[in-house]
């Protein structure tokens, strides 16, 4: 084995932290007797070699010696192996993106995705033999390998449907399905024989997991097979899961797609995992431990993507798993919950309400599991409201999250509750007020309480008067000036002062715009900041004055006093600059109508997000919409996320006008069930708020029946 490795010349190439020399030990490590060293080189493989999927030089060269391994019987844990083969080799590079590489770096990655594919797949023909290995963890990884990368998918299919017959490994099966649907994606032409196959294996006498799976399968690769009443079928296989004898045992070796079936070595079992991939391989571990067939959060996993846009059956699906009696179910079932809420819209009430009541569950992990998604679902999450109140009230030590490094945090059921408006979080907020070190959030979630946090506003008040003017005031300040600033809390005027003249220098800038917003938010209450806040704006061209003439004038009113610095800001160097300087314009309407040429030049600047604040300026300070709508509207479809700013705009001065373009475009926002801020892979955690809101402005924007001037 490794014959000609020291021949290659490893040192001339690079990987993801430096020179390839290390590539010889890695590879050597993964044939290695102890369990530890092959898991430390798969991770280096991992994490060095194919870094985040990319395909180096060393990459390439490491190819054949990795199909020496994967022959070899005498290896362990090839199974792992099988899946870093298939996964340098599975990336599809055509000759359309070899063309478009825009730099020689670019043109390289791609040429070498290409070669890594063609390599693999030449030797893909390998995969075949393992599919009969007598190591199961390498039966789990094979099928993949061969539906991914072998050039001849009907033999493939072929091969996959006579394993199945004689397989006798539960999680071997499931993966042979997986590979028909897999098989499917990839090659159209035979998309119609695997979804007759597996619609037989879903209507036949066939354990209730097989029959999960291919339903699984079948909504991934030809929805339009499944069964009507598919949520009924899947609901009635869950509880023949959880009722049937024996399907307890899981594969608890790890996690498919870690290459680890095969059990963990006792010798290692105590030790704690020092790599990514151990540490992966032991959360999956825990989250699988003691679970009634533990591989149904993947297959319900893949049948969720496949019903894509079917809400209401998704709903309807997560509502029966919400009432298993299996916690791991129930588990299962809030996670995909939060991510269905985050990424469609839909009718959530009695969703929301069931997972609620996981909150008074015994199993910790589906109780925070619970919370943590109500946490991110704000409005949407009223159904809940009851359960959460109790939850705060019923355990005080979860108002505050210690962390290992960083500030203190709320608790997600408080900040639940909190960002539901519900009064009942106060005495929660009050507590965490008098802490020594106050969450960071805490601010932010007095915010959505409106009037029902006035009481807080004197401790508010108090704790900024005791913050010392360090370099760690600002930490310990801008919770309370967020706090302060939602209330509209003017008596604090004069501690809000104090910050803004002895702000230190670290993190300084920071500070004063923070101080200055709560200014401003007091409106006339701060009257006593207007000598400070006319010295700061005397700085024109700066961040700093311009957040300080926005907050004359809102105390003072002097437009005369605040139009100079203001102008100033819309010729600054950065755009970020120009665009608050734009924004604080609009809010000056009329009495800022000298400056809509400035603005009017704006409309062409290549920053997106400036060209729309201009707009929007500008139609404040004209009264005009013909000018600002086109470039709104523009907007709109070229980024997504400028979508609740154009809406709030057009809400507010009523240019959606019937039949105009803007109606237009709100109806079909409306119309959409997707999300608008929705991403594959990723998401945010105000995502569904931000979605929420947008709809509101919509509805709202439709409905006005008066605006300033004519609409396109």
């Amino acid at each position: 084995m490794f014959a000609g490795i020291d021949e290659v010349d490893w040192a001339s190439m690079e990987h993801a932290y430096g020179p390839a020399d290390d590539v010889p030990e890695l590879l050597r490590g993964l044939a290695s007797a102890d369990p530890s060293e092959r898991e430390a080189a798969l991770d280096g493989m991992y994490g060095a070699v194919h870094h985040q999927g990319d395909v180096y030089a060393c990459t390439l060269a490491c190819i054949p010696f990795l199909f020496e391994l994967v022959v070899d019987p005498v290896v362990p844990d090839r199974g792992g192996i099988v899946e870093l083969l298939t996964s340098i080799g599975g990336i599809d590079i055509d000759e359309e993106d070899l063309g478009e590489a825009e730099d020689e770096d670019e043109a390289e990655g791609a040429a070498n995705y290409a070669m890594a594919a063609a390599a693999v797949s030449a030797g893909a023909g390998v995969f075949f033999a393992l599919m009969a290995d007598e190591d199961p963890g390498v039966r789990v990884s094979a099928p993949l390998a061969l539906a991914t990368l072998h050039g001849s998918p009907a033999r493939v299919l072929t091969l996959l449907r006579e394993r199945l017959t004689v397989e006798p490994d539960d999680e071997v099966r499931l993966a042979l399905v997986e590979a028909a649907g897999r098989v499917a994606l990839r090659h159209g032409p035979l998309t119609g024989r695997i979804a007759d196959w597996l619609s037989r294996l879903a209507a036949e006498a066939n354990p209730p997991g097989l029959r999960l799976a291919a339903l699984a399968q079948l909504a991934r690769c030809a929805p339009e097979s499944l069964p009507g009443d598919v949520v009924r079928v899947v609901a009635g296989l869950l509880r023949q899961l959880r009722s049937a004898p024996g399907t307890a045992k899981a594969s608890e070796a790890g996690s498919r797609g870690l290459g680890t079936h095969t059990d963990p070595d006792p010798a290692c079992a105590e030790a704690a995992p020092v790599t990514l991939l151990g540490q992966l391989r032991a959360l999956s571990a825990e989250d699988r431990a003691g679970r009634t067939a533990p591989w149904t959060a993947d297959l319900l996993r893949t049948l969720h993507v496949g019903l894509d846009d079917r809400v209401a059956d998704r709903t309807a699906l997560l509502a029966d798993q919400l009432c298993s009696p299996d916690p791991g179910q129930r588990i299962d079932a809030v996670r995909m919950s939060g991510g269905l809420i985050r990424a469609w819209r839909g009718s959530y009430g009695e969703l929301v309400r069931l997972v609620g009541e996981q909150l008074t569950s015994d199993e910790p992990k589906l109780a925070e599991a619970a919370s943590h998604v109500l946490e991110e679902l704000f409005g949407l999450a009223a159904p809940a409201a009851d359960a959460l109140a109790a939850r705060v009230a019923a355990d005080p030590g979860a108002w505050v999250k210690e962390w290992a490094s960083g500030p203190p945090g709320l608790g997600s059921a408080v900040k639940a509750l909190a960002r539901l408006g519900d009064a009942r979080v106060v005495p929660a907020l009050a507590a965490a007020l008098e802490r020594p070190e106050v969450p960071h959030d805490v601010g932010f979630a007095i915010g959505y309480l409106g009037p029902a946090a006035a009481p807080l506003a004197g401790v508010l008040r108090r704790r900024l008067s005791e913050v010392g003017l360090d370099e760690e005031a600002y930490d310990r300040a801008s919770p309370l000036l967020a706090g302060l600033t939602a209330l509209r809390a003017g008596e604090a005027a004069p501690e809000v002062l104090r910050i803004l003249r002895g702000a230190p220098e670290y993190r300084g800038e920071w500070l004063r715009t923070a101080a200055l917003r709560a200014l401003g938010s007091f409106g006339p209450a701060a009257h006593c900041a207007v000598p400070e806040l006319r010295a700061l704006i005397r700085r024109p061209g700066t961040a700093g004055a311009t957040e300080a003439a926005e907050a004359l004038w809102a105390v003072d009113g002097d437009a005369g006093a605040v139009l100079p610095a203001l102008i100033e800001g819309l010729q600054a160097e950065h755009a970020r600059e120009r665009r608050a300087a734009a924004s604080a314009l609009g809010r000056l309407g009329a009495h800022a109508a000298v400056t809509a040429p400035r603005l009017r030049a704006l409309l062409l600047h290549e920053e997106l997000w400036l060209r729309v604040d201009a707009a929007i300026a500008l139609w404040e300070v004209s009264g005009r919409a013909e000018e600002s709508v086109p470039v709104l509207l523009a907007a709109w479809e070229q980024n997504r996320h400028v979508r609740v700013r154009v809406a709030e705009c057009l809400a507010r001065t009523g240019a959606a006008g019937a039949g105009s373009d803007a109606a237009h475009v709100l109806h079909a926002e409306l119309a959409s069930v997707r999300r608008h801020n929705a991403m594959d892979g990723g998401y945010g955690s105000h995502d569904t708020y931000e979605d929420e809101k947008l709809l509101a402005l919509c509805r709202r924007a439709l409905l006005v029946k008066t605006g300033k001037g004519p609409t396109t």
